[in-house]
Parts: structure tokens; sequence; C-alpha cells
């Protein structure tokens, strides 16, 4: 059965250059890209379990070669870029206090009546 899923533009950017390039579909080269990524965390040289570990925290990033740090480093940035619940409700609190909720590119403060209208 065929699902659809959201995939941020720059990743859709890269998904078309590439299936262009390879005169796949777009689907196409998105099962290509799983199908490797699939067997590269299986493969004996690939360790997605020592990956996981160091990502939960039970494991230290000194542990794991070359490849498997910048795996680590891709889904550990992803991690931080996405915040928590807690954070969520703090900001939100912020917002309806009209306290600062952030920092623009010149490190000035930013007001939840400016975030609005942005």
């Amino acid at each position: 059965m065929a699902q659809s899923i959201k995939l941020a533009d720059d990743i859709m950017a890269l998904v078309r250059r590439e299936a262009e390039l390879h005169s796949r579909s777009v689907a196409g080269q998105i099962t290509h890209w799983l199908k490797i990524g699939r067997a590269i965390e299986h493969s004996g040289a690939f360790d997605h379990a020592k990956i996981t570990a160091a990502l939960v925290g039970i494991r230290d990033t000194v542990e794991l070669s070359q490849e498997e740090e910048a795996a680590w480093l891709e889904a550990f940035s992803a991690k931080m870029g996405e915040p928590s619940g807690t954070e969520q409700a703090h900001f939100a609190e912020r917002r309806r206090l009209g306290r600062g909720v952030g920092l623009d590119a010149g490190g000035n403060l930013i007001y939840a009546k400016d975030d609005a209208a942005a």
C-alpha cells in the first residue's frame, strides 16, 4: 500500500537532482537510497546499534568508527533541532506573556509580537 510522507524542501531538491541524474523517478530514487542506507546499517562495517546506543547516551561516541560517528552526528544534530515538549511549553508561555522568544541573525532579542509578524 502506497503512503505519502513529508520531506523537507532541501531533501526533495537533492532527491530530484539525483533522480534526474540517474534516470529514476523521485520514488525510485528514494527507494534506492533507502535500500542503500538499510544495507549500510546492517553491514559488518557499520553498526547501527552502536549509533543508537550513542544517541541514547549509553555508549561514548569515541567508540564509534568514523562512518558511525558521521551518522551519529547527523542524527544528533537533527534531534537537537527538534524542540521538546517542555521547550515548546516554555516558549508558548513566553509568547503568551509577550517576552523574548529567541534571537535574530544579529543577536537581537525577538519578542512574541515580532515573531508573529514574521
